[in-house]
């Protein structure tokens, strides 16, 4: 006797897990690149955008080929979305949008193309898993600098001149008011200072090659010459998009100000470490162990 199919809720399942293995197959046949924003102009700040920073944004400029056209790179935009499409015809990507090809540049790309191709007032409310197909190398002008400005709220998503309506308003308050208060260096590229309650910290995105920074940040830290000046510390790095972001605490009460003198002393001491070519010593082998073992991977 022949068994009839179940219907419904168990067959959606079903179908759920296939389309997740097939997902996973796809990826497993054209791995992501290990660094997802490389050959873009400013790497280390696309990823400090993407993890470290609540509210920046920077603009980008798409190729002949893709319209030829302004873009505007948020961090984040409310709601969580992944896009929108404003009335004045500006176009805002959101970097720190849940993502499930394994290469954000290629999701991003995705939703770009899809905003590239709707009408002004259109938003993007969830990002589907894209297939084949451009990455933002592949979209952006990548003669232009990436330049990010750092914001203490999110109002840059009304266009200038327009009055919010009283919703917006008070959702844009609420989104803002979790904000934690974030400044750029000027002396040196892809740092930045942050309070988080009474503690303040720097969080400095690098792209030399990850083994390399880790040896001469094992280096310094041996020799006791990993501090950013009087009352801080190195405290370990995060992992991301192929780059890794050291992490300092910093004396209580520090400004981002009085880290513009320090930090380009430092980054001269990294450049020493990071030519020397000779083993770790016993002690620096120690050092990196226990980077290697506070370090944490963002996904």
């Amino acid at each position: 006797m022949a068994r009839r199919k179940k219907k419904g809720p168990v067959n959606e399942k079903v179908a759920a897990r296939r389309a997740a293995r097939k997902a996973a197959a796809a990826r497993a046949a054209n791995p992501a690149p290990r660094r997802s924003f490389e050959g873009l102009p400013g790497e280390a700040d696309w990823v400090a955008m993407r993890e470290v920073v609540p509210a920046a944004t920077a603009q980008v400029h798409t190729t002949a080929e893709h319209g030829d056209r302004d873009v505007v790179i948020a961090t984040v935009l409310p709601g969580m979305i992944p896009a929108m499409h404003r009335d004045d015809g500006v176009i805002l990507l959101a970097l720190q949008t849940m993502t499930s090809s394994g290469d954000p540049s290629r999701d991003l790309a995705f939703a770009l193309e899809q905003m590239l191709e709707s009408e002004p007032g259109t938003s993007l409310t969830h990002l589907d898993l894209p297939g084949e197909g451009p990455r933002l190398q592949d979209m952006l002008n990548t003669d232009r600098a990436f330049e990010v400005t750092v914001h203490d709220s999110f109002d840059f998503v009304i266009p200038e001149g327009t009055e919010a309506t009283p919703e917006l308003t008070a959702a844009l308050e609420e989104f803002s008011g979790a904000i934690v208060p974030t400044v750029k260096l000027e002396s040196v590229p892809s740092a930045y200072w942050c309070r988080m309650g009474a503690r303040e910290f720097l969080r400095w995105a690098r792209t030399e090659e990850e083994e390399n920074l880790l040896d001469a940040l094992a280096r310094l830290r041996a020799a006791g010459t990993s501090a950013l000046g009087d009352g801080s510390k190195f405290i370990g790095a995060f992992r991301s998009c192929g780059l890794v972001i050291p992490v300092w605490e910093l004396a209580p009460g520090t400004e981002a100000e009085e880290l513009e003198a320090p930090a380009p002393d430092f980054e001269e001491r990294l450049a020493e470490a990071l030519a020397v070519t000779e083993a770790l010593t016993a002690d620096e082998r120690r050092a990196r162990a226990g980077i290697v073992s506070r370090q944490v991977t963002l996904r």
